[in-house]
């Protein structure tokens, strides 16, 4: 669930303003009961889950006092997911939840925090919540003793919009309350040391004139950035927008993070990169046997509607998707077996280490632009030529079998990767040879899951020989992906013609 709310700071005489000029006609404010939350955060010692703006708490009085918030990609936006059960030892799935942040640590009891609050509901007229106004005046214990008091005000969203809470901010602010940065209240509670930097290490701004080993930092950062905020998204199979899953992001970052480390091996530490790269091709494997089964669920609705004209027999496509969603949850079991495990909190601990401080070798303080291209032309030929019995892209035959395209494939992602690494950094015609390389990438990627689907649907067939209707429904989606493999051929010399313009790829050696 995601939590959208803006705070205000207000001094303690601070009287709340008539917020119904805000509301469409016919809205209301209804004054609720005041109610006092008493509240037990907990954290590491270091307090490592508030400075990465994650709580864990325990609240009395609450329906499920335990709560867990993440943060989102806005500001003032969190992830909320509550759990019931009674004070002392937070839930595991809560706990396990968190791992990404704490690292596997021990959280004990950080902070105690005493609410008192007046909430007011904006209604419209038909009685739908809007917005939701919390006046708290909060108290911090300390053994049982007040260390500090503060009033604010929180307005979140609910069934309104964003203009309403604009409106209400406006209203607010002209009655004296100070719109702040987004501080929760436990920070504020423990003092200046949560709000101090977080463990992971983000990508800045790169230099004006870059080294070599500013870029490959930043491609490193941006891997593991991308590979843990996603962590918690997959425990709880979250999706990432309309038409993407956490599965997929977290995978993607596991491997291109395993391709940056490759292509830029010259500019770091070999005896530190490899376990690095070892310990993300397991937990893309996890994470693949999850993608896998989305993927194919995605395609068979895809495959199974192409033509409108012509539908398969429901019941076989029913009995195929079932199948697959078995898969699915087995893949998703296995996959959240792995994410619990001590191997795991290892590797995020390594991750964050390395983000915070990547090993790079002498070679990583020499000017990006003398050494990238040498660097990135290294899998970009090997993509183009060929290399070890798999032909390149340029010699590609139409009748080659599905899995020398796959090999061509596998290849030309690593060339893609490497390209768009170094694209913002080198300028000229690196940006548009990664936007071209993305285009033959989905081309290729489009090929391995019709191949893929292919064969996963004859899979399923031969698993039950004696349902006829299920065999020929199988053999119309078989075509049909067979056909989609054919219009990839037939569309991808031109598609390579466009990648491998002079003009685009003379900066590479």
């Amino acid at each position: 669930m995601l939590e959208e709310e803006r705070k205000y700071e207000v001094e303690p005489r601070f009287t709340l303003p008539d917020l119904t000029p805000c509301l469409p006609s016919g809205g209301r404010v209804e004054e609720r009961p005041p109610v006092t939350l008493t509240a037990t955060y907990y954290d590491a010692p270091d307090l490592r889950l508030a400075r990465a703006g994650v709580s864990l708490r325990h609240r009395k009085g609450d329906a499920e006092p335990w709560t867990v918030k993440l943060p989102a990609d806005s500001p003032g936006v969190r992830h909320e997911i509550s759990r019931g059960g009674g004070p002392g030892m937070p839930p595991a799935d809560l706990v396990a939840l968190v791992t990404a942040y704490s690292r596997g640590a021990d959280l004990e009891p950080a902070a105690v925090v005493r609410t008192v609050r007046r909430a007011y509901e904006l209604r419209d007229s038909d009685d739908r919540v809007l917005v939701e106004i919390a006046d708290d005046a909060v108290t911090v214990l300390e053994d049982r003793k007040v260390k500090l008091k503060f009033r604010e005000i929180e307005a979140e969203r609910k069934g309104g919009g964003r203009k309403l809470l604009d409106r209400v901010e406006e209203v607010l602010r002209e009655a004296g309350a100070v719109a702040g940065g987004f501080t929760p209240k436990h920070v504020r509670a423990l003092g200046e040391a949560a709000a101090g930097p977080p463990d992971l290490v983000r990508a800045g701004e790169l230099p004006r004139k870059p080294r070599a080993g500013d870029v490959v930092t930043a491609a490193i950062r941006k891997g593991i950035e991308r590979v843990l905020t996603h962590d918690p998204l997959v425990r709880l199979r979250a999706p990432v927008g309309d038409n993407d899953t956490a599965v997929h992001q977290m995978r993607v970052g596991c491997r291109r993070l395993r391709s940056d480390l490759k292509t830029f091996g010259p500019l770091v530490d070999a005896g530190w990169a490899k376990p690095l790269r070892d310990e993300l091709g397991w937990v893309a494997g996890l994470l693949g046997g999850a993608r896998d089964a989305e993927v194919m669920r995605a395609r068979l609705r895809r495959t199974a509607t192409a033509d409108p004209l012509s539908p398969p027999d429901e019941a076989s496509v029913a009995r195929i998707d079932a199948d697959l969603a078995a898969r699915h949850e087995e893949s998703l079991v296995a996959l959240e077996e792995g994410l619990r495990s001590d191997r795991y909190a290892k590797l995020v601990d390594s991750l964050v280490s390395a983000a915070r401080e990547p090993q790079l070798t002498p070679l990583a303080r020499e000017r990006a632009v003398d050494v990238l291209p040498k660097l990135v032309s290294r899998p970009w030929h090997t993509f183009a030529l060929g290399a070890k019995g798999v032909d390149g892209a340029a010699d590609l035959d139409p009748y080659a079998p599905d899995e020398q395209w796959h090999a061509v494939r596998i290849n030309g992602k690593r060339a893609r990767y490497a390209v768009e690494a170094v694209a913002g950094v080198l300028g000229g015609a690196a940006p548009e040879l990664a936007k071209a390389l993305a285009g033959v990438q989905d081309l290729l990627g489009e090929h391995q899951d019709a191949a893929t689907a292919a064969e996963t649907w004859l899979s399923i067939a031969m698993s039950d020989p004696d349902d006829h209707s299920l065999a020929v429904t199988v053999g119309r989606l078989f075509e049909r992906e067979r056909t989609a493999i054919r219009t990839v051929r037939a569309e991808f010399p031109e598609a390579w013609r466009k990648a491998t313009k002079p003009r685009m790829t003379a900066w590479l050696p």
